[in-house]
């Protein structure tokens, strides 16, 4: 807690977990922090090691922050909180809901046994980002680029997403409201989305 027990440190750890972001960026995807606070997070994780700064080549050569390796083998520990914190009794699904909040949480929640026996690759545009989660063996990885060669593709924002996965929200439904693209397998989609129960929640 030394090193990232600082509010707003461990959000900003979460948003980097997938790849190097700007600075603009990371204030999006973080309502409600200043520029003044994200400045010194930043700086303060940096000088612990947990993260860098570098210059991305031509031709977009901009600023970005990205995890070290040590920085990177902290996923495991959001894991284990989202998975704590899934059965707060005062969770609140209307806060806001970040790409890379929804992408972690599918490494948590993953039931390797409804997973057992499928393999299917899922693309995700969430935003101005895009993932792949690749499932196989029980398993599932997950990489920040273009969606190409899937099984499936879902576009919308996170929380809509999470809806569907979590919440049981039909895809029928979603797309009727505008709020969701599905491209491709949809069945596959549907098995997909029911293999992250939600653990009860704390009495």
């Amino acid at each position: 807690m030394d090193l990232i027990g600082e509010r707003w440190a461990l959000l900003v750890m979460r948003e980097l977990m997938f790849g190097p972001k700007r600075f603009t960026d990371l204030r999006a995807d973080l309502p409600g922090i200043s520029a003044n606070v994200l400045t010194q997070r930043l700086e303060g994780l940096e000088a612990a090691g947990v993260l860098v700064r570098r210059r991305l080549p031509p031709p977009a050569s901009v600023g970005v922050y990205e995890l070290t390796a040590w920085g990177l083998e902290s996923e495991p520990i959001f894991q284990a909180l989202g998975r704590w914190a899934a059965r707060s009794p005062l969770h609140d699904p209307t806060l806001p809901f970040s790409a890379a909040s929804l992408m972690l949480s599918l490494g948590a929640m993953l039931d390797p046994a409804r997973a057992e026996g499928m393999a299917a690759r899922i693309g995700f545009r969430l935003g101005r980002e895009s993932f792949v989660a690749a499932l196989s063996e029980g398993r599932i990885g997950i990489e920040h680029g273009v969606p190409d060669g899937v099984d499936a593709v879902l576009e919308g924002a996170p929380p809509v997403l999470a809806g569907l996965i979590y919440g049981g929200q039909p895809i029928e439904a979603l797309e009727a409201a505008g709020a969701l693209r599905v491209e491709g397998d949809r069945e596959v989609v549907r098995r997909f989305a029911g293999l992250f129960p939600l653990p009860p929640k704390a009495g």
